[in-house]
């Protein structure tokens, strides 16, 4: 039987994850990782296997935690069109803060950043990716679904259509925190998109 470990798994997992988000998976050495975990190398790799297998797991769970932020704020909102305006107001780079830490903001999304380096070499990691976005935009088009049965939105609304724009919109905005665009710039965009596109009934507003 072997030896308890002697770490938190998820705090461990993290300061991976902010290691690769920082430098990318190919410039994020061991040495990187040893740092930023405070494990050793038999520890880190007793534990989660090479640097591959530990990317993987990282990637996993942060997909895992994007799906379950759109989809559980999706299931525990009052009304859709109030969780559905919420992704981007006050402003997008201030849900991904909340969700992935301070790290976030300034890095654009970890999982459309680990696909675009290694989607030609790794398809795992594109598999992966796809998927979480699929789960993402099934969960707006449910959410859109639901805003126009409550009468939020027109009769005439596509609600795959209007999730899939609204899925494309969030990652663009994830990825232009990359170029380091003002806060204010960043909330104008939020704006824009939900006047647009997700306006507030008159009787709401």
């Amino acid at each position: 039987m072997g030896r308890p470990r002697k770490f938190d798994e998820e705090q461990v997992l993290r300061a991976a994850r902010d290691e690769f988000w920082r430098n990318g998976y190919a410039a994020t050495s061991l040495d990187d990782l040893m740092k930023a975990t405070g494990l050793g190398k038999g520890s880190l790799y007793g534990a989660f296997g090479d640097k591959r297998q530990l990317f993987l797991k990282v990637l996993s769970a942060y997909a895992h935690e994007t799906a379950e932020g759109v989809c559980g704020a999706v299931a525990r909102g009052d009304r859709a069109i109030e969780v559905l305006r919420g992704f981007f107001v006050p402003g997008p780079q201030d849900a991904v803060a909340e969700h992935h830490g301070p790290v976030a903001p300034t890095r654009g999304c970890f999982l459309a950043n680990s696909s675009t380096e290694l989607a030609a070499r790794d398809p795992e990691v594109t598999g992966r990716a796809r998927a979480t976005y699929q789960a993402v935009e099934d969960c707006f088009t449910h959410a859109v679904a639901q805003a126009v049965a409550d009468g939020d939105l027109p009769e005439d609304t596509n609600p795959r259509e209007l999730g899939r724009l609204l899925l494309t919109i969030q990652q663009g905005l994830q990825f232009l925190t990359k170029t380091e665009m003002t806060p204010e710039a960043m909330r104008e965009i939020g704006r824009a998109t939900v006047d647009r596109l997700l306006p507030l009934p008159a009787a709401v507003s």
